[in-house]
């Protein structure tokens, strides 16, 4: 097929404006429709958080971009997780062993303004902003949008939803597929929100330890903060919406105050606006969507979040999405540019992993609000470091496949299973990890891992 097709993607969020560099690089010409004004000229919210983790998984398809080396001043190192007690005392647990396992605390706006500066300037992208889509039409390959209060109609060759978790372009595709009894489209609502806060910096500095993900882990609920480049931190409050200690409970200033008292007391100083922050800022929901229709034919497509949302406990929804895009255009160029191939084949590649990823972060809410502080879960950890100083080709921690590889989400889920049942059985009854059978574990980790 020829490489001057059009594309039309909506949504200019990072995933969009990534794909439509990509897509620029060989020759297409793209039109991408934002219903939001342009953040670079307008003070606007950047979304659903104000800061991203950047693993590997999303630093490769940015460097493939030729966009890293804009994006690096503005990323901030974090080596692991720094876990709050209640009584104050802080204790670092580092991702991995080695210098470069590491994720990055980014801004998602200004990471946003650097990617669609970045699609613009190949000559090939126009980004049409403050453009809301009303309808999608598969029969006339057609969308209706509106802009300044008129009503316009935009036809496209290839239809590429990127817009985010409440996709139109997704709702457009489960309409059609409605009476297709093995279609699935589903949103999986968590029971728990999430309100975001701000620590500021102190005289200047950072309040905390600025190279580290915070967490304070109190079983049902944790609160995070990620670290800014101005040196403020965000901070994320995770709570179930109703219950005993929910959001429901706090809905006033007192009410406020106790719970942060009694379950976050170091953070009091650091939050002098505490209750008017916390009684303004929105309350949050998180989701998984869950959906086995990513394209119509082959010319409408799926990316990121309107294809498989997940929830933000793995730090992977920007990093999946964003390879995404890279899978995406590999197909293209393994394939000619035949999106008679690559459609399906892109969807057939990815799905399998989008799922695993999307199990992992509900199971890694879990892990960071309550398993940090177990002993068992750190006995296992450190196990599983010594596993992979042993046998580096075989044993490799889930969260470091997760975070430090490029294997398919689907294949570290799998290991990972494996190596759980390893290191299970590897600490039953044993309380020091001078303690573990080695030559048992060396037995385990080549006949079910080699």
């Amino acid at each position: 097929m020829s490489t001057n097709r059009n594309i039309t993607i909506i949504g200019c969020g990072p995933a969009g404006s990534l794909l439509a560099t990509l897509l620029a690089q060989r020759n297409y010409q793209v039109t991408v429709f934002e219903k939001r004004p342009d953040m670079r000229v307008e003070n606007i919210s950047a979304g659903r958080s104000i800061n991203l983790a950047l693993a590997n998984r999303g630093i490769t398809p940015l460097e493939a971009a030729g966009v890293i080396s804009e994006i690096k001043p503005i990323l901030t190192t974090m080596e692991g997780r720094m876990i709050h007690d209640l009584s104050g005392e802080q204790t670092l647990q580092k991702y991995g062993q080695q210098p470069h396992e590491v994720i990055y605390s980014v801004s998602r706006g200004e990471l946003n303004k650097i990617l669609m500066t970045k699609a613009e300037s190949t000559g090939q992208v126009k980004l049409h902003f403050n453009s809301e889509i009303s309808e999608v039409d598969f029969s006339n390959k057609q969308i209706q949008y509106t802009t300044d209060n008129k009503v316009e109609v935009h036809h496209y060759d290839i239809l590429i939803g990127a817009d985010g978790a409440a996709s139109i372009v997704r709702s457009a595709l489960k309409n059609h597929f409605e009476n297709d009894a093995d279609a699935i489209f589903k949103i999986n609502k968590l029971d728990h929100g999430y309100k975001e806060l701000t620590f500021q910096p102190f005289n200047n500095e950072f309040a905390l330890e600025p190279h580290a993900l915070h967490i304070w882990p109190r079983g049902e609920f944790m609160l995070i903060a990620l670290p800014n480049e101005d040196k403020s931190f965000t901070v994320t409050l995770f709570l179930p919406e109703t219950g005993v200690e929910s959001f429901q409970s706090l809905t006033n200033e007192q009410a406020i105050e106790a719970f942060f008292a009694k379950y976050f007391p170091d953070t009091l100083a650091l939050l002098p606006d505490l209750t008017n922050m916390f009684l303004q800022n929105p309350t949050g929901q998180l989701a998984t969507v869950r959906c086995n229709r990513w394209h119509l034919d082959n010319d409408v497509l799926l990316i990121g979040d309107a294809a498989h949302a997940v929830v933000p406990f793995h730090g992977q929804g920007m990093n999946c999405a964003f390879e995404d895009c890279l899978e995406l255009v590999r197909q293209l160029d393994e394939n000619d540019q035949d999106w008679n191939k690559v459609t399906p084949q892109y969807c057939t590649a990815r799905k399998p992993s989008t799922d695993a990823i999307a199990d992992m972060a509900l199971e890694n809410y879990i892990e960071m609000r309550s398993s940090v502080t177990d002993k068992r879960f750190l006995l296992k950890k450190q196990l599983a470091f010594e596993l992979e100083k042993k046998f580096p080709q075989y044993f490799i921690p889930r969260y470091s496949m997760v975070m430090f590889h490029h294997m398919p989400y689907a294949e570290a889920y799998r290991r990972g299973k494996i190596q759980q049942d390893i290191l299970q059985q590897l600490t039953e009854n044993i309380f020091d990890i001078s303690s573990v059978d080695m030559k048992l574990a060396a037995r385990l980790v080549l006949q079910r891992l080699s």
